[in-house]
């Protein structure tokens, strides 16, 4: 019989109740989702007790058939196999688990020791030898974070950090409180609190206008000051789910011991995807960046109640720590170390340059590269994406965004590259157009793709890049419909391309922006959108999966993402108008919105992506007219009411919206601030109206240009890799 081959095996003792459990169960479900097969091989520690359970969090993996657990007497084959928690070495084991991997990674996920102790936890060459005798001596040894490589300069290669998947930990819309909540939680451990009682009061300050949440180790806390201040509330460990703890802060404060070695900081990184701002120790910056607030004990309170008093600067600090764990810490770059260990779905032709063995040929099948603008929403994204799901397995995408959607990708199946925006890294344009090339330059080396596509306006670093790489087509993806007057200075970079691929615009002959007058040798296809009509789910199906009562007519507002909170008067005027007219109120929630939704009672949330797939369960749809949503509506016939954003740089919503409006296939509000809102949405409630505005849909008849895209796009790479 043919022994099983898992993807990955991880070697751990699954008792650990912290961050070493939190972690596997993170990895554990991103290779879940990838279609990765786990299977966990548990080895005890001998520092833990025995009578131990599982981990709470590895138990619901197993339940869940997320990954299986390996049988003590049988042998496991894996294609890779990693190994955490070096204390589990510290002596010699009584039954060394038989796995067979064809590579094995040990992550050195705690430090050694301390100050006061180097050697406090384990001695590393001890842990060394044990690991190499036990599985070989080819073993990958990685650490964790930064801090580690520091007590251990001698491991290689680039860090095995943590990972969380932020749709994991939503952002919850509930109202600001009268007084700033600032809390902590972890397991219990006097080296995880300061040292002094001094120290402790300053980070947790004994304030009545200020609260205190604390969950777990709350009694080593108490214990040291010899009291429970009045504005503390102490809970057990466990005693609430993290998620729901976070969501009742509104800062995260971590300080420890100063002779502890933080290895990575877990609960930092939740509390940050929950969107909750971190205020911690400097010694935190090299695994957390400008992302968190940094301090000494004695700033946290000056901090709170700055940050407190400008609500508008509390939510950017927020929304930029939510982005960067996203981008850095998020699925996508745990899936890229795998494959690179050949534990993933990655092909042949995606490993770096040198790395064909035994004089093998460069691959013949070559991907696509696809390169997103940055930006609030998933625009870009989503027509890059509408294109790499239809290219055929010879040059299958990789998708490479400025995006904080990254996840979006990844978990719609794309094998997925971070760009930091210039916005996010803070950046000078000189600076940032340098890092934009470097970045580029080594993702077309190390994918080596026939082709890039790029769905963006051409920045210098990415002009610089295409000269700099002049073996691989480059084109440039340029959406129509630009407002009069704007964007000219972009139009002569197109000369910079090997092709330019525009997608089709329903509104084409209201366009008066710069790109009429340079069609000259343009690839022109229908208008782009993510999904065909025969995507979408039967509208019962839709409605149930949206939420829709039975018998009542329901609407969805989409008025912008990432932005809500700049909108949010005519979004309350716009739902109390619906709901008075009997419809229930959807509201389109942006996976990546940049501030918590403002409270809009009677109106539901809806966090779904794509969006448009669920469109036949509803009876009408308030948008803006972005390219995406303006198609998506209008080839579907979903009965709609644009009204378009005029904050867009280049986009000329209002022209877009106009022509639909003339047509008849759509209603217009073009200033949401006045009486013609009301006046336009008393005509949009009448089921005659929505039904005109369905049928002259019907009659449009325009197609999705995204498979023709694909099919071009691939010629060119069939082109360039035959050349």
């Amino acid at each position: 019989m043919t022994a099983t081959v898992h993807d990955v095996a991880i070697l751990s003792d699954f008792r650990y109740p912290g961050g070493n459990s939190a972690a596997i169960a993170a990895e554990v479900r991103a290779q879940a989702e990838a279609g990765l097969r786990t299977v966990l091989v548990h080895v005890p520690s001998p520092h833990n007790r025995d009578g131990l359970p599982f981990s709470p969090r590895i138990a619901e993996l197993l339940r869940d058939g997320l990954a299986e657990l390996a049988t003590p007497d049988a042998t496991t084959h894996a294609r890779l196999l990693v190994i955490r928690q070096p204390r589990i070495f510290t002596a010699d084991l009584a039954v060394v688990p038989r796995v067979r991997a064809d590579h094995t990674v040990m992550v050195v996920n705690q430090a050694p020791g301390d100050a006061a102790d180097p050697k406090r936890y384990y001695d590393f060459a001890e842990v060394r030898d044990r690991v190499e005798l036990y599985f070989g001596p080819d073993v990958e040894w990685l650490p964790i974070s930064a801090p580690i490589r520091a007590q251990l300069p001698g491991l290689g290669g680039d860090d095995w950090h943590e990972i969380i998947d932020v749709t994991e930990w939503p952002v919850p819309a509930r109202p600001r409180g009268d007084l700033p909540v600032i809390g902590r939680h972890g397991r219990a451990d006097p080296v995880k609190w300061p040292r002094t009682a001094d120290e402790l009061l300053l980070a947790y300050p004994d304030r009545p206008d200020l609260r205190v949440r604390v969950l777990g180790g709350g009694e080593i806390a108490t214990r040291l000051l010899g009291r429970r201040p009045a504005n503390w509330e102490v809970l057990p460990f466990g005693a609430q789910q993290p998620l729901e703890f976070l969501h009742s802060l509104d800062f995260f404060v971590y300080f420890h011991d100063p002779d502890l070695v933080e290895a990575f900081g877990r609960t930092i990184l939740e509390a940050m995807a929950a969107g909750v701002p971190a205020i911690i120790g400097e010694h935190f910056r090299p695994v957390f960046g400008d992302a968190a607030l940094y301090s000494t004990p004695a700033g946290v309170e000056p901090l709170v109640r700055g940050l407190w008093a400008d609500p508008g600067r509390y939510r950017e600090v927020a929304a930029r720590a939510r982005e960067f764990v996203a981008a850095r810490y998020g699925p996508a770059s745990h899936l890229a170390r795998l494959a690179e260990r050949g534990a993933g779905a990655r092909p042949a032709a995606h490993r770096a340059p040198g790395a064909a063995r035994h004089g093998e040929p460069v691959p013949r099948t070559r991907p696509v590269l696809l390169l997103s603008d940055n930006g609030a929403g998933l625009g870009h994204l989503s027509r890059l994406m509408a294109i790499g799901r239809r290219l055929p397995e010879t040059h299958p995408a990789v998708i490479a965004t400025q995006s904080y959607g990254a996840s979006v990708a990844h978990r719609e199946g794309f094998l997925t590259e971070y760009l930091p925006s210039r916005a996010v890294l803070g950046m000078a344009r000189q600076r940032w157009s340098a890092f934009l090339q470097s970045r580029l330059e080594h993702l077309v080396d190390l994918h080596r793709p026939a082709v890039v596509a790029v769905d963006s306006v051409p920045h210098d670093g990415i002009v610089a890049a295409a000269a700099s790489r002049p073996d691989v087509t480059w084109v440039w993806v340029r959406r129509p419909m630009w407002r009069r007057g704007t964007g000219e200075e972009w139009i002569g970079r197109g000369a910079a391309f090997d092709g330019i691929l525009e997608p089709g615009e329903f509104a084409a002959e209201a366009d008066e922006g710069p790109t009429v007058a340079d069609r000259a040798g343009v690839h022109a296809v229908d208008p782009i959108m993510l999904l065909d009509r025969a995507d979408l789910v039967e509208p019962a199906q839709a409605r149930a999966a949206l939420g829709v009562a039975e018998g009542r007519p329901a609407a969805l507002l989409q008025l912008g993402a990432g932005n809500i909170n700049d909108i949010a008067s005519p979004v309350a005027r716009i739902a109390a108008h619906l709901r008075e007219a009997g419809f229930q109120v959807l509201l389109a929630e942006s996976m990546i919105a940049t501030e918590p939704m403002p409270p809009l009672p009677g109106t539901e949330v809806i966090k779904v992506y794509p969006i448009s797939r669920y469109l036949r369960g509803l009876d009408l749809v308030v948008s803006a007219a972005g390219y995406n949503s303006f198609h998506e509506l209008l080839a579907f016939g979903v009965p709609a009411v644009f009204v378009p954003n005029r904050s867009t740089l280049l986009d000329d919503q209002l022209g877009r919206a106009r022509f639909a409006a003339a047509a008849g296939a759509a209603l217009c509000v073009e200033d949401p601030e006045s009486d013609e809102l009301d006046r336009v949405l008393s005509e949009a409630v009448r089921p005659e109206v929505r039904e005109q505005l369905a049928r002259r849909c019907a009659e449009l008849g325009f197609g999705n240009g995204a498979g023709a895209a694909a099919r071009w796009l691939a010629g060119l790479a069939a082109e360039n890799v035959g050349a």
